[in-house]
């Protein structure tokens, strides 16, 4: 019978043991090692791995374990738009068709080119860059976190691939690299030639869609308003045994968007991130776009807050530049008015010394708990 590992490993050791357990016909499920105690147990307890193996390497056996099916490789936990621990359960087959599609589609010249991992091996993306080596029996380097100063290093020995989230991309000089995939949140305003802004997901396996048009192997429909996906590198299951996908095979992302008359795919956002204000739909992202360009903006993000007169009120969650000199809400007005429908433009404005960020820069609308808005 086949075994779940847990390991909190990084880097070359988190490597070697996954290697070790797929020769042994067991999956790995990876921890991010800064995740607090009662974070880990609340993931063990819902993932159900037989042993937790240490930084050292050291095992410890774990009770109310759950063996896995023949072929699973990975479970990578997700927490979705709920919030709630999942496990998303990757087969060899799905991890390979995978790694086919994206480095089909980049161009990956096993020969020549070289990865660089800076992203958490907790997650699928960190995950893939290794698994894209694996897959070419390809060289690659692994930093345990991102230091623009090493990831430039490495690329000046050598290493021409990478991945980066677009907050690491704006510190690094991105031409030291051949091709770069840049995920986890919007695109930026300038995103350099050698760059792939991708679209994808856990349960995908990492990448289906560069720069709006689907990788190999991948095929997009538009349902109801609602972005799905088919192919060979989606996910056999949820680690609960449940399957998220339709029976002819199509995963629903819970995603809106649409494709235009050139195959390109436009991503909307999450479909519980529409604000309905005044009866008019609103979509964050373009309201955020334009006002990252603003001097006095370091960071921003738009979220719908509860009006008994407007339903919803556009509200914009600032950090400013220079905190002694914030934005005020007429200026971010102005600036969205400029290129959206007046009925975009935030209604509040609220100031906050960050913003609530996965591990790969998405921003967790969930966490933004409501400030005293500083106008209305």
């Amino acid at each position: 019978m086949h075994e779940l590992l847990a390991t909190v490993q990084t880097g070359m050791a988190f490597v070697e043991t996954m290697q070790r357990a797929w020769e042994n016909g067991d999956a790995i499920l990876p921890i991010d090692p800064r995740l607090p105690d009662a974070a880990v147990s609340t993931l063990l307890s819902a993932m159900r791995p037989s042993r937790l193996v240490l930084v050292d390497g050291s095992t410890r056996e774990l009770d109310a374990s759950r063996p896995i099916e023949d072929g699973d490789a990975l479970v990578v936990a997700t927490s979705g738009s709920t919030g709630t621990p999942k496990g998303v359960v990757h087969t060899h087959a799905s991890l390979r068709a995978s790694a086919i599609s994206t480095s089909t589609a980049l161009g990956v010249e096993p020969a020549t080119d070289r990865w660089l991992c800076c992203l958490p091996l907790s997650h699928i993306a960190g995950l893939a860059v290794v698994i894209r080596s694996l897959t070419f029996d390809m060289p690659f380097d692994i930093l345990d976190r991102f230091e623009a100063t090493a990831v430039m290093a490495a690329a000046r020995n050598g290493a021409t691939l990478t991945s980066l989230v677009p907050t690491a991309l704006a510190r690094v000089d991105a031409s030291l690299f051949r091709r770069i995939i840049v995920g986890g949140s919007a695109a930026p305003a300038s995103l350099p030639a050698n760059c792939r802004m991708s679209y994808g997901m856990t349960e995908t396996g990492s990448a289906v869609v560069f720069d709006g048009l689907a990788l190999p192997g991948v095929e997009l429909r538009i349902a109801e308003g609602e972005i799905q996906i088919r192919g060979d590198m989606l996910l056999r299951a949820y680690r609960d045994g449940t399957d998220p996908r339709t029976n002819d095979g199509w995963l629903r992302t819970n995603d809106a968007g649409e494709i235009d008359e050139n195959g390109v795919l436009h991503v909307s956002g999450r479909r519980g991130d529409l604000i309905i204000s005044g009866g008019e739909n609103i979509w964050p992202t373009p309201v955020e776009s334009a006002l990252e360009l603003l001097d006095s903006v370091a960071e921003v993000a738009i979220v719908g807050r509860p009006d008994p007169e407007w339903g919803q009120v556009v509200t914009a969650v600032v950090v400013a530049a220079d905190p002694a000199s914030p934005p005020d809400l007429e200026s971010l007005r102005d600036a969205v008015k400029a290129v959206l429908p007046a009925f975009c433009a935030p209604r509040r404005l609220e100031l906050v010394a960050a913003l609530p960020r996965t591990a790969l820069g998405k921003v967790q609308r969930g966490n933004l708990a409501p400030t005293v808005p500083e106008s209305d």
